[in-house]
């Protein structure tokens, strides 16, 4: 169970999500899988561009499978298993 600032960073992907749904922006579609501390997780973004989704798919899939701030800072700075993305 994530701790309190785990908690934080769910809602904040969250959110983030929903303002991204919302104002229709596209671009870019990226699919990874991930794993933290012997905990995986696969999830799909859509972002302006390649960067973003990486980051994004990256964060996305750390909300997940980390707990607390600093496992999350650690988690955003691992490499996805794996990786594909599409226009």
């Amino acid at each position: 169970m994530p701790g309190p600032a785990g908690k934080i960073v769910i809602a904040l992907v969250f959110v983030g999500a929903m303002l991204y749904a919302t104002f229709g922006m596209g671009g870019i579609d990226c699919e990874a899988c991930l794993t933290y501390q012997g905990r995986s997780a696969c999830r799909t973004v859509t972002a302006p561009d390649r960067d973003q989704a990486i980051a994004q798919v990256t964060a996305t899939i750390c909300s997940v499978v980390a707990s607390g701030v600093t496992q999350s800072m650690e988690c955003n700075r691992t490499p996805p298993a794996s990786l594909r993305c599409t226009e």
